[in-house]
């Protein structure tokens, strides 16, 4: 039980550390007067979420592929707590360069994100909540989602 609060504690963290963005967004638009004057990054940062719904929709209601270890029935994959905290730290160190100078700092902040989501990895597994496999597609789909809002965003800002 306590591998499962912990886990619930790092996926409430990570999107308290998400809404910074959404904040930062919200006075750029207040601050210059448009909505089109937000910083791209932090618009195409939305993207990520629609396609987590959609999968989080597919999986759990539409393609029940796993149901929980713990006996419950309920399905599993992916591990949706995986797949948040994974996707949003994966937005995150993609555009801290951009709002955090300090290389040290950076360097600091990756690491944290790298243990986080180790944790909330292995930490749904022992809490029995999830397979591997369910953590694995978790992850991967955080990486897809996130190389997505990269090569969007990258487009984007090439092309203005």
């Amino acid at each position: 039980m306590e591998w499962e609060k912990a886990t619930d504690v790092i996926l409430i963290a990570s999107i308290a550390i998400f809404s910074i963005f959404v904040w930062l967004g919200l006075y750029q638009w207040i601050k210059r007067k448009s909505f089109m004057k937000i910083d791209k990054n932090l618009l195409w940062a939305i993207l990520p979420f629609i396609l987590m719904a959609l999968t989080y929709f597919l999986f759990d209601k539409v393609f029940v592929l796993n149901t929980r270890p713990n006996g419950s029935g309920e399905p599993s994959f992916p591990s949706t707590h995986t797949m948040v905290v994974a996707t949003i730290f994966f937005i995150v160190a993609l555009n801290l360069k951009k709002y955090i100078a300090n290389i040290y700092i950076r360097i600091f902040l990756y690491i944290v994100m790298a243990a986080l989501i180790a944790l909330v990895s292995v930490g749904r597994v022992l809490a029995n909540m999830h397979w591997v496999s369910d953590v694995l597609g978790g992850l991967g789909f955080a990486a897809i989602f996130a190389a997505i809002y990269y090569f969007v965003t990258k487009q984007r800002i090439k092309n203005e």
